[in-house]
This record gives C-alpha cells, structure tokens and sequence, in this order.
C-alpha cells in the first residue's frame, strides 16, 4: 500500500523511512498508522533490507496522536458493551501498527529531532536503537489529555530506563530532553542537529548491513525473545536457532574474509 504518509528509499541494503506528514508535525491519523504498520511488515520480509532507518520531515519528529482524528474514532453508541468491543478491536489494531516495527526482520533504527510526543514514544520504543538531535525532546503525553498510553510506552520502556524514572515521565507528563534521555540509556546517542541524527543513524544503519543477515536476524530474534523470560529459556531459544542455523554459508564467508582481510560478502535472506 502506498501512502503519502510514508517515503521510503532503499540504498545499500539500509531501507530509510520517512514519516511525511509535516504540515501537521507528522500527527498520527488512520492512514499514518496503517502506512507505519503496512511499511515495516513489507520491509521486514525484504530481501534487499538488512537495517531501517526510521525519521521524520519538518520540525519535529511526531506530535503522536492528532487528536482531530481520534475524536472521530470513539462516537458513543447505543449500546456500551457492543462500544466497548469497538474500542479494544481499534486499539488492538493500532498496537500492531507499532509492534510491526519491533517485529520487522532488520533492526530499526530511529533518528529522532524536535518533538517526540505521546504515541511518537511508543514508536521510538519499538526501535531497536534511537539517536537523537540536541533541540529533540521526550514527552509521554497521553496523561494530560486524560489517557492511558496503551501503544507500548509502558510495555517497552521499562526494559530501556528505570522503572522510577518510567513512572514519573508517565505520571506527570513532563518533558525529557535529549542530555537526559542520553545520560540514562534511552538513546544511544546525541547529535548537534536532524541531519547529524540521521547521519549518526545510517552510519550505524550501514554497518549492521554489512554483517551477516542471518545472523543479525537471529540476534534481533533472541533480544526480543527473551525479554522478560527467564535466562533459561532464552538460552535454550538461542541454541535451537543456533543448531539450525549454523550450517548457513555465511560462516564460511565470514572466515574465509577474515583470512583474507577482505569484506565478506553475504548472500540476502529469502523473502
């Protein structure tokens, strides 16, 4: 599906994807969401994708939810139970959305400047390693217009910062910028501006893309795996893979380049 909500080009094995909505600082509507979802699943069944780069347009990364469009997604109905049901089945669709992301096979990683507000933190959580600009900024918004954040803020970032941290930022709706974001480990790294951030962010970009797919892919698989499961568990996932796949080519290659102090070069994943 082709949306104007979503540029994408694709150079070097790196896929960059660009939120495009910037008269509105990139807000997130229907069609916002479902590009997000219908973009990351494309990409992460790619051959020729082995990173993701994710930005925005404009002045600021997201705004999050533009609320015009959630006002008219919730009309009150005759009956409250069948309005209910509604409601989850939306929500649970909108966290697809996001999780597509976490789910997409090539890590992601995003390049955040100016504002990253509300549903954007979610989405920011959902990448696998996040830059940012110096003027970028953290707001967990949902609190001040008397919502719940349900996109994966309070699911993911846990495993990213402190959980007391976690619940401040969440509670009280407060600002976070970019020194503090980077001081506790939610991004990995700060730039002067947009376009150092996206820079620093291909950079990275390129050299995961340099790597063996399969085994960045398998890395990517046992991360998210193993998250909140006990140690024993992950270790056996990660083992089973390993016994699968270490009959891959790439091995040979990796080794034979080494030997020749040469780049290896390593075949793409099937679709």
């Amino acid at each position: 599906m082709e949306s104007a909500r979503i540029g994408i080009g694709i150079e070097r094995g790196v896929a960059a994807v660009t939120m495009t909505r910037p008269d509105r600082l990139n807000a997130m509507d229907g069609e916002m969401f479902a590009a997000i979802g219908d973009t990351f699943r494309r990409l992460g069944r790619d051959p020729a994708v082995r990173a993701i780069l994710l930005a925005g347009a404009g002045r600021h990364f997201t705004a999050g939810l533009d609320l015009d469009y959630a006002a008219t997604q919730f009309a009150p109905g005759s009956d409250a139970g069948r309005a209910a049901e509604s409601r989850l089945r939306h929500i649970e669709w909108l966290q697809d959305m996001f999780s597509a992301v976490e789910a997409a096979r090539a890590p992601v990683i995003a390049a955040i400047h100016g504002g990253c507000i509300g549903a954007g933190v979610d989405l920011a959580c959902a990448a696998d390693i996040r830059i940012a600009s110096a003027d970028s900024f953290f707001q967990i918004a949902e609190v001040d217009v008397a919502i719940t954040a349900d996109l994966g803020t309070l699911q993911r970032m846990g495993h990213l910062v402190p959980q007391g941290l976690l619940r401040e930022l969440v509670y009280t709706g407060r600002r976070m910028d970019a020194g503090e974001a980077s001081r506790i480990g939610f991004v990995n790294a700060v730039a002067p501006d947009r376009e150092g951030a996206i820079a620093a962010a291909r950079a990275i970009a390129e050299m995961i893309a340099a790597k063996s797919p399969l085994a960045v892919a398998g890395a990517k698989r046992s991360l998210n795996h193993s998250r909140g499961r006990p140690i024993e568990e992950g270790l056996r996932d990660v083992a089973l893979w390993n016994a699968a796949t270490l009959a891959s080519v790439d091995i040979g290659e990796a080794m034979q380049a080494r030997l020749a102090k040469a780049e290896p070069m390593f075949k793409p994943l099937d679709d």
